[in-house]
């Protein structure tokens, strides 16, 4: 907004120009750190060490994938647990023909 405007100086087009939409992906994909890869989803959150649980749902390859992170301390080292089964690494393939619903537990932490 020009100088003769109530609010001078105020930017009126930043979220027409797709910053909202690459936000979106810099929080989802890069922050909480969950983001389509070619093997399935990665599930890796790089989140602040205050932030001590939270809860997301995704939706990928026609399933629901419900997300609960939890940190366990300092650190950014990763723990999953899919459907109470432990996974190694950060992807978590896709599920088998038919299953809608993928339970992801996610521990955060120094191990």
């Amino acid at each position: 907004a020009g100088r003769d405007a109530p609010t001078h100086g105020e930017a009126k087009n930043s979220w027409l120009t797709g910053t909202a939409a690459w936000n979106y992906v810099a929080i989802t994909q890069h922050i909480l750190g969950i983001r389509p890869e070619y093997d399935g989803l990665q599930v890796s959150p790089v989140v602040p060490e205050s932030w001590s649980k939270l809860e997301v749902v995704r939706h990928y390859r026609g399933a629901r994938y419900e997300i609960e992170i939890s940190r366990k301390g300092p650190g950014n080292e990763v723990q999953l647990t899919v459907d109470g089964e432990s996974l190694q690494g950060s992807i978590i393939p896709p599920p088998g023909p038919g299953k809608a619903v993928v339970r992801v537990d996610v521990q955060i932490g120094a191990f």
